[in-house]
């Protein structure tokens, strides 16, 4: 029996409001057909994340899986790259606003 690769790749998380779910954008360099032009392509896939560790802006590897919901075909690996967490506090923000 063959065993079957799956597919990794790696992204930035743009979302993390649902539960267990991340949306994460991958970016990928294709040449184009007729014009021979590197083209950068983006897609968003939505994520399986478990444990909910993922943050807006953090680098992620995924893997593809077998189907988890309608729009879901990837889970987590690991958080290659934490995004620098903002140095303004939350008190401060609320000052900013009265």
């Amino acid at each position: 029996m063959k065993k079957i690769r799956q597919k990794e790749r790696i992204g930035v998380v743009l979302s993390n409001k649902m539960q267990k779910t991340i949306i994460v954008r991958v970016t990928s360099h294709t040449r184009h057909p007729k014009y021979g032009k590197i083209v950068k392509k983006r897609t968003k896939f939505k994520v399986h994340d478990e444990k909910n560790i993922a943050g807006i802006g953090d680098t992620v590897r995924i893997c593809q899986t077998r189907p988890i919901s309608k729009e879901k075909r990837f889970r987590l690996i690991e958080v290659v790259k934490k995004a620098p967490v903002s140095s303004i506090k939350s008190e401060e923000i609320e000052l900013q606003t009265k």
